[in-house]
Parts: structure tokens; C-alpha cells; sequence
């Protein structure tokens, strides 16, 4: 790990190192490294029972880390809103007390089945790629019709923040939701008029699979080792 990096979260860390066996004498030890590197990291780490292992390694399979420590494993996959306490994290097959208690304070997490892990990867792993697109053209309309790209843009990701949250509190279907701004005769059931005669739905579905795909791709490579 760079200074940069160690520096960047010494202020939320009782300690920083680039010392494994230090590393190692944590309760709950993050793996959070490229999917290329954990074979070699963990031949590196001793954990024991009493440990455990939380993988944030992209589609690196549970079976493949297990084969590797003695340390119970949790495998995860957060995303980027981690830095501002707002992630969405998948989770398999459970997660222990510990693991919950961190994964609280950084967001919303869910458990889930590890045949379910290359889509949650592509849906919340990657997802926040295609939001941050979505927002861009979102202000981008909005600029192009005469908004200051600074308005515009607090605009677009306040929006989708707000909707976000009101759908995370909501008991309400999405479709109801939808109908409840979509007024007859307004102005937002013109724009939707124009979303569902579109392929919107289509190539964000394409989008999702191909990275569910790749996810797919990545841990291919490890069942063979």
C-alpha cells in the first residue's frame, strides 16, 4: 500500500502498516486488493479459526479463499459510496457479527447466495459507473437549456439522491412511485412518454450483464486453482 493510501485513512485507523504479520492480528481482516494478487497475499497471511477474513476481491469465490486460511470468510462486494457512508454491499453466504457492525456503519448491506455475486457485482459493485453517466446526461440536458453547469449538476445528483432515498423508504412499488410524479397532462409524463418508447431499459440491461459477465470471466479463473 502507497504512503498516499496509508495516509488517506490513518485519521479513521487506530494504526496504519504495510506489515502483514502486524495486519494479521486483527479480529476482522479486510481483503481488499486486485483479484490477481490475493493468491499471493494470502500465502502470506496466517489467520486463525478465531479470525476472519471480509474479501472485497472482485468475483474471487469463496471456495478459493477458504482453500487458502483457516480464518472464517465473509465475501463482500461494496462500492465507491463507502467513502461517504452511503454504500449498498452484497454479502456471502453470511456475515458475521463483526462483519455487520463495519458494514453498518458504511451503508446498507445484504446477504445473499455466492451464485447470486456476479450480478450484485454488477448491479451495486459497478452501478455507481452507471448512475454517475446517468447524472451527466441528466445535467447535460439541463446546461443545454441554459443551466450553469455547477447548478446543473448539484441539480441531477440531488435529484437522484432524493429519489434514491425516497425509494429506500418507500413501501410503494416503483411503478407507483413513477405515477406518482407522472401527472396527466404535466410535464413529467411527456419525459416518460419518451423513456418508455425508447430502448433505455434494453441497454442498461446490457450494460449490467456485461459486467456481470466479466464477473463471471474473472472467476472462471480461479476454479482451476
Amino acid at each position: 500500500m502507497s504512503e498516499a493510501a496509508l495516509a488517506g485513512v490513518s485519521e479513521a485507523a487506530d494504526q496504519t502498516t504495510t506489515d502483514l504479520t502486524t495486519a494479521a492480528e486483527a479480529e476482522v481482516v479486510v481483503l481488499a486488493v486486485k483479484p490477481g494478487t490475493v493468491g499471493t497475499v494470502l500465502d502470506e497471511l496466517t489467520l486463525s479459526s478465531d479470525q476472519t477474513l471480509l474479501s472485497f476481491a472482485a468475483a474471487v469465490p469463496v471456495e478459493f479463499l477458504e482453500s487458502r486460511t483457516q480464518a472464517t470468510v465473509v465475501r463482500g462486494m461494496p462500492n465507491l459510496a463507502a467513502e461517504t457512508a452511503t454504500m449498498a454491499c452484497a454479502v456471502t453466504p453470511t456475515a458475521t457479527d463483526q462483519v455487520a457492525a463495519i458494514l453498518s456503519d458504511l451503508g446498507e448491506f445484504v446477504e445473499i447466495e455466492e451464485a447470486q455475486m456476479d450480478i450484485a457485482t454488477a448491479v451495486n459493485g459497478s452501478g455507481p459507473a452507471f448512475v454517475f453517466y446517468l447524472i451527466k446526461a441528466l445535467a447535460a440536458a439541463g446546461v443545454e437549456s441554459g443551466l450553469d453547469e455547477a447548478e446543473a449538476r448539484v441539480l441531477a445528483a440531488q435529484t437522484f439522491k432524493g429519489a434514491a432515498e425516497t425509494v429506500l423508504q418507500s413501501e410503494e412499488s416503483l411503478e407507483a412511485l413513477i405515477d406518482a410524479v407522472s401527472s396527466d397532462g404535466g410535464t413529467t409524463i411527456e419525459g416518460m412518454e419518451v423513456l418508455w418508447d425508447s430502448d433505455v431499459d434494453t441497454v442498461l440491461g446490457d450494460a449490467v450483464r456485461a459486467a456481470e459477465d466479466r464477473s463471471i470471466e474473472i472467476s472462471r479463473e480461479f476454479q482451476h486453482d
